[in-house]
Formats: C-alpha cells, sequence, structure tokens
C-alpha cells in the first residue's frame, strides 16, 4: 500500500484534526492508498500577513522534509496558500501536490471564467501571488469574500447556518453579476460547505483539498513528480539545521503554553 502525507498547516489535537480527515469522504480512491493527516509543529497563527507566509513555508518544509526518508510516496500540503510547496519540491523526489495552483488548473478545464470564494479579504494575497505565478489574472473573474474570520480548528462545525447562505449570495454574485463558470473555495477550510453549495449554484465548484488526494493518486499511478529542472536539489543541504529550528520552536511554544 503505498502512503500519502496530508501536512495541516495548523498545530493541533485529535479532535480538531479529524475535521481536516473528513475531506477525504469527499473522493473514493480505493484501498491501495492510506493517507496520514499531520499537523505542523510550529507555524502562524492564521495566514493573513507576509510574516504569516514566511512562518507557514517554514512550518510545512519541516513538517515535510523527511516524508521521503520516513516511506511516504506522495505530499499533499492541506492549504490554498501552497505554502512550503516549492521548498519540498526542491529536497523531495516524490509528488507534492498543494491545492491552490491546481485548482486554478482545473477550473480552466472545466470554464473559461473563475471566480473565488474566500471567507474574509485577507487571504486575497494568497490567490494574486499565484495567479501572478501562472499567469492566469486575466482569467479569474472575482475574488469575493463572505466577511467572516476563518477559524482554522473548528472549520465551519456549528456556523453552517450562518455561513452557507452567505457563500451561496456571494456565489451567486460571481456567476451572475462577474462572469464566472467556475467556483473555487479559497480554503480547504471551507469544504464543509461544499457538497450544500455544489447543489445550489449551477455551476462547477471546485472543492480543493480532496482534489490534492485526487491528484496525487493520479501521479503515484502514472508514476509522475516535478521535475527537478524546476525545483533543483540545493547545492548545500541544510536539512539538520531545518529540523532543529523546527524543534526550537516547538520548545518555545510548549514552554509558553
Amino acid at each position: 500500500m503505498k502512503k500519502v502525507m496530508v501536512i495541516v498547516p495548523f498545530a493541533m489535537g485529535e479532535d480538531d484534526l479529524a475535521r481536516r480527515k473528513t475531506q477525504l469522504d469527499a473522493v473514493d480512491l480505493g484501498p491501495g492508498l492510506a493517507f496520514h493527516f499531520k499537523p505542523v509543529r510550529v507555524g502562524p497563527k492564521n495566514y493573513s500577513s507576509q510574516h504569516d507566509m514566511a512562518l507557514a513555508d517554514f512550518s510545512i518544509l519541516d513538517a515535510g522534509l523527511d516524508a521521503e526518508k520516513d516511506g511516504f510516496d506522495a505530499i499533499c500540503i492541506d492549504t490554498m496558500s501552497d505554502s512550503g510547496m516549492a521548498m519540498l519540491r526542491s529536497v523531495l523526489t516524490i509528488p507534492v501536490i498543494a491545492p491552490g495552483r491546481h485548482s486554478m488548473l482545473l477550473a480552466q478545464m472545466l470554464g473559461e471564467k473563475f471566480s473565488i470564494l474566500m471567507m474574509w479579504d485577507r487571504w486575497k494575497m494568497l490567490y494574486t501571488k499565484t495567479l501572478g505565478e501562472l499567469g492566469m489574472e486575466h482569467k479569474c473573474a472575482s475574488m469575493r469574500s463572505i466577511g467572516i474570520t476563518p477559524v482554522n480548528k473548528t472549520l465551519l462545525s456549528g456556523k453552517e447556518d450562518e455561513v452557507f447562505p452567505l457563500l451561496l449570495a456571494a456565489a451567486k454574485a460571481c456567476v451572475e453579476q462577474d462572469g464566472a463558470q467556475v467556483l473555487i473555495l479559497g480554503s480547504t477550510t471551507m469544504h464543509e460547505a461544499h457538497a450544500w453549495l455544489s447543489a445550489r449554484i449551477g455551476v462547477p465548484v471546485i472543492n480543493p483539498g480532496p482534489l490534492t488526494y485526487q491528484l496525487a493518486s493520479i501521479a503515484l499511478d502514472l508514476n509522475l513528480t516535478h521535475s527537478k529542472r524546476t525545483w533543483p536539489a540545493p547545492l548545500a543541504p541544510k536539512h539538520d539545521m531545518i529540523r532543529a529550528i523546527g524543534a526550537a520552536g516547538a520548545a518555545f511554544l510548549e514552554g509558553r503554553s
């Protein structure tokens, strides 16, 4: 059986991690793959600034650094920011799949223009960065926020009656006013709204987390991985230093708590 590590971008316990694991219910990948969800040991409280993004890149690099050595066959990164993806592709040869760019690329297979639904405006920087890297700014019809600060541990649990109608209203505006033909959920933390929203909007809605699981399965089936011409290995690897920084950060957080 092949193993896939899913790196969760926040430190959390088993109860909160279980809500992330329910994303697997959206896809049927058969018995040949085992998914192991691993939270980072250090990282930002939320993804709301460039400060946070630097911590996010490091925390995910730290979490996945030894995945290949530990027998994992692929990595999925559980954040639309794609944090740590480029860094892990540089140090690993196994497939590393992140949802941001792949959701946008899939949207182009399904329609001409897409919109991104997000919880709050501070997430906009996550998408503008990836759109710029892909040269796809002109393909994004809009980014619409419902103005609610996300909770990365409890997700949408207990807030469905408040959040779902707001997402539907924003989705309708994307389609009817902005011209979107495909919608992308702006965070893997929004996955609980996917089925409800998809049944009511009339255009494809991409659920980014489960998409990465499916793409990891395809990459393994076809024996494909990222190009080392694009993500070359470091000339002077500092793996021990990365591990030491991660351990020191985790010790600091544990002592502070």
